[in-house]
């Protein structure tokens, strides 16, 4: 039988009534990310979704690759399938993984059997299948508590199942099962790695930039374009919507207090980022924020921040350390592209003293002057939609 790939659910299995809504949005997930690399069949069996090739011309490598980050899947394992049959189970574990018995020391067998009507129990046929692979391989010696090499046999519903051990997946929740959100996506580190654990949880994304040329550069808003298409293999397909942000931000110098303007700045944010939910009907918004990071990320500042809006902001690096966010983001692979030196609206303008415990009235009188609607339809008309 053909070699496929085995995945091992996560909270899937913990869900009750609605389980089977989380198993189809995984499997659509699964077959969306394997466009393109052959004719798979995805179907799944017992808490595990196979993964099974149907002609010879599929991408294995590719595939493996591609399930690795696909969220709902907390381990995945190549296997090879056969006959529920001791022999042809020894059989298969000497073809499929001779290179690693002949390279390792220790081993051991651990069966799960799914399948009750097998004759063995999985005891026995853990003792066959180890007793027979030690005699055959001079190289190994039996170690059951921290053995070099675990072989694994699975006998389930349709075939057993022979492989080494199992990689860890990507964890956390079908994309799509928990809604849309809009994603605030700078050049910085915080926002792809937020960006990344919203979609852990289950939630599609768009994204929102604000550019605010030529303060910065089209390097800049290349870079956020190519950060979103790093994000795409965990998130999958999204659209960019970049905002022309210049006319703010000069307004608001020429017209508000210096220390309250990035307050007002990122008021202006949540204004744009909710007309934009409301257009492709997102729940909530997203954001790189981290408590006491930087002036604007007070308790009082975000407060402020947030009161202009009627959508949840949900803000999953607040309570990292920002080495624990570069790990994340090295992980994802975004952290190279996020350090490249181009700046990012802001930094443009930024105060030299700026409020740190801002006040909702003093930023409300301070806003009053402004004539907000037109200024956020005029940002909102100027919209570039770019998709990756």
């Amino acid at each position: 039988m053909n070699e496929m790939i085995l995945l091992k659910l996560g909270e899937l299995v913990l869900k009750g009534l609605n389980r089977r809504s989380f198993e189809d949005k995984l499997q659509a997930n699964i077959h969306r990310r394997l466009n393109g690399l052959g004719q798979f069949r995805v179907y799944t069996r017992q808490s595990t979704t196979y993964v099974e090739p149907m002609n010879g011309d599929c991408d294995m490598d590719g595939a493996w690759e591609a399930m690795k980050k696909v969220f709902g899947v907390v381990g995945l394992s190549r296997a090879r399938a056969c006959e529920k049959d001791k022999d042809a189970i020894l059989a298969a574990c000497r073809e499929y993984l001779d290179e690693q018995l002949s390279s390792a020391r220790t081993f051991k067998v651990e069966t799960k059997r799914a399948d009750k009507t097998f004759p063995m129990t999985s005891i026995q046929l853990s003792q066959y299948v180890g007793g027979e692979l030690d005699e055959l391989y001079p190289n190994l010696k039996v170690d059951v508590h921290h053995p070099e090499l675990t072989v694994y046999v699975e006998i389930r519903d349709y075939a057993a199942f022979v492989h080494a051990d199992p990689e860890p997946g990507a964890g956390g929740l079908p994309v799509g099962i928990n809604g849309r959100a809009v994603s605030l996506l700078s050049g910085g580190i915080d926002s792809p790695v937020a960006s990344y654990m919203i979609a852990k949880r289950g939630v599609s994304l768009e994204m929102v930039h604000f550019f605010s040329y030529p303060y910065t550069s089209p390097e800049a808003k290349d870079k956020v374009i190519e950060l979103a298409r790093l994000l795409t293999p965990w998130c999958g397909h999204m659209t960019i919507h970049v905002v022309p942000f210049t006319a703010i931000q000069e307004e608001l110098r020429r017209s508000c207090p210096e220390e309250l303007f990035t307050i007002i700045m990122r008021r202006f944010m949540m204004r744009i980022s909710r007309a934009v939910a409301q257009r492709i009907g997102a729940k909530a918004l997203v954001t790189g924020e981290c408590l006491g990071q930087v002036a604007s990320q007070t308790m009082e500042a975000m407060n402020v921040t947030g009161a202009v809006v009627d959508l949840p902001i949900l803000r999953p690096c607040i309570g990292l350390d920002k080495e624990e966010i570069v790990q994340i983001s090295r992980k994802i692979g975004t952290y190279d592209t996020s350090i490249l030196p181009y700046e990012d609206c802001c930094t443009v303008f930024t105060p030299r003293h700026p409020r740190l415990r801002p006040l909702p009235g003093e930023v409300e009188l301070a806003e009053s002057k402004l004539d907000i609607d037109a200024m956020v339809q005029a940002a909102v008309d100027g919209i570039e939609r770019i998709r990756v």
